[in-house]
């Protein structure tokens, strides 16, 4: 299924308070809320350095994006999933392999947080409950299991304000400072309480929308990730531990890697 997206004038429904995410449990027990999630799909993928955006690029046999989706259609929890494109897409997308309560939604922005931003719109005008969650997903992390997914639904599902899975820092970090030869090191950063975000991220759809609606006010600056913008409203998301496997293809050689592990899985 594929839609096509105006945005148009419409009532806004306003978030921020603590007593307005309390309210939530109470909604949750009277209209039982539901798990969908959102994949933004609408990037070029320049830090990859292919002819065509990363997510088109085909890795052991199909897309990169296609084993994504594939793998989240396999969550049982999930409702539905919506894929966010540019209006100008021009992948022609496979009909055999799409899974069936998916849809592709033509409402893309240029950058990640607009996209994601539009593609709750389209959520909500499509009937969607505020209440229900949403899992952000990046089409690019291909190596996400249907287990670390449910894993985090069963995590945050009671929890007040939602979550994302992330991994403790494994490695030293370290500060620059540049000089006429290139990079030196400035300093040591102690990696303690230092966490690699990842995704999916997970929260209410109404509480996200709101929060990103802040954010646009200032063109999205700043925001990294559906978690940065509720951290802007003054909510501190839950970690899930993730793992190592699921990382964002970026470079040329992590193809070779993801390929690597999807001809093991077969």
């Amino acid at each position: 299924m594929t839609l096509h997206l105006k945005q148009g004038k419409g009532g806004k429904w306003h978030f921020g308070q603590r007593s307005e995410l309390l309210q939530w449990g109470y909604m949750s027990k009277t209209s039982a809320p539901r798990f969908h999630v959102l994949v933004p799909c609408a990037g070029t993928g320049s830090r990859a350095g292919t002819a065509i955006p990363k997510q088109y690029q085909v890795v052991a046999g199909q897309t990169m994006v296609m084993h994504t989706l594939q793998t989240l259609s396999r969550v049982a929890q999930l409702s539905s999933g919506w894929v966010i494109l540019s209006p100008e897409d021009p992948f022609n997308w496979p009909s055999v392999a799409w899974p069936a309560h998916f849809r592709r939604v033509h409402c893309g922005g240029t950058n990640r947080a607009q996209s994601v931003f539009n593609g709750l719109s389209a959520m909500r005008q499509s009937g969607l409950f505020d209440h229900d969650w949403v899992l952000v997903h990046d089409a690019a992390r291909c190596l996400i299991t249907p287990s670390a997914v449910e894993q985090l639904i069963e995590t945050c599902r009671e929890d007040l304000v939602g979550g994302l899975l992330a991994l403790p820092l494994p490695d030293t970090l370290k500060l620059q400072t540049i000089d006429a030869q290139g990079a030196r090191v400035a300093s040591t950063v102690p990696r303690e309480d230092k966490w690699l975000a990842q995704t999916p991220q997970m929260f209410r759809l109404g509480a996200l929308h709101e929060a990103l609606a802040q954010a646009a006010k200032n063109g999205f600056e700043g925001i990294t990730d559906e978690s940065s913008a509720m951290e802007r409203q003054g909510f501190s998301p839950r970690l899930v531990p993730g793992s190592a496997q699921n990382l964002k293809i970026t470079y040329p050689a992590d193809f070779a890697f993801a390929e690597a592990v999807l001809k093991g899985q077969t």
